[in-house]
């Protein structure tokens, strides 16, 4: 429970990083400390920090505002994790209307040096994550499935392999070398996720509910590369000013959520 203390504190603080953020955002752009990933001019990342405070204090302080309507999402793996142990991740966005977007990401790719034609315009991306101290590029593959395709899917009636597109396969067979899948791949889930942006809409909120309740957020901001570690300061200096916790491990998030979901 919040005490009224605090939330006399929080909506304060939450006026302050509106005030601070419009003051800052006439502020020249500066290339980062860091260098950025060869070849990567020109390119975006995103930055991603975990949020460690209750949820709804995350939301107080921010001044979040709700994006949409929450959406379901399953995630796929095995019971040793095969998949997220090959930096590979597989998710299912279900809409509110019953279709949903199945997609393909691999971590730690070369954006700059990829084979044309692996990554088609249209049905995925490469750009870059920055989690932590580190970045890294990412490869995103998606495809629209219809609502039965859909519910078979999650149902287990069809396997995750059934519904991919030819770039999926191909780019798990040519690049990952990881085709076909790992037998006992299942649906895990659902979460449901809710997704913010603060006032300013300059960050996004992503607050993931596990089916025993437990809740993980993470805080977002796409910008180019070369202003990645810039950036990611100017977050932590926000979150800092309005007592949101970041994380220490921005490493655990995404392997905690599918060890909780194997329960």
């Amino acid at each position: 429970m919040i005490i009224d203390a605090w939330l006399t504190r929080g909506t304060r603080g939450a006026a302050a990083l509106t005030a601070m953020i419009f003051a800052t955002s006439f502020a020249s752009t500066r290339a980062d400390a860091a260098e950025p990933p060869s070849g990567a001019k020109g390119a975006r990342a995103e930055i991603q920090l975990g949020l460690c405070a209750p949820t709804d204090r995350i939301v107080q302080a921010l001044g979040l505002r709700s994006s949409g309507t929450p959406i379901k999402v399953w995630l796929f793996d095995d019971a040793a994790l095969t998949l997220f142990g090959r930096g590979v991740r597989l998710r299912l966005r279900v809409a509110a209307n019953g279709r949903s977007a199945f997609t393909l990401k691999v971590a730690d790719q070369d954006c700059a040096r990829l084979e044309r034609g692996l990554v088609p315009s249209g049905e995925g991306k490469c750009e870059y994550d920055v989690h932590g101290t580190s970045m890294a590029g990412a490869v995103s593959l998606s495809r629209q499935l219809s609502v039965t395709r859909t519910n078979e899917l999650v149902a287990g009636r069809v396997a995750p392999a059934q519904v991919m597109s030819p770039a999926q396969i191909r780019y798990l067979h040519e690049v990952v070398r990881i085709w076909p899948l790992p037998t006992g791949i299942r649906a895990l889930g659902p979460m449901l996720l809710r997704t913010y942006g603060t006032p300013d809409k300059r960050y996004d909120v992503d607050i993931s509910q596990l089916p025993d309740g437990v809740e993980y957020a993470e805080i977002s901001r796409k910008v180019p590369v070369a202003d990645a570690t810039r950036v990611k300061e100017t977050m932590e200096a926000d979150l800092s000013r309005v007592g949101v916790d970041v994380c220490a491990d921005q490493s655990s998030q995404a392997v905690n959520k599918l060890r909780s979901l194997l329960r």
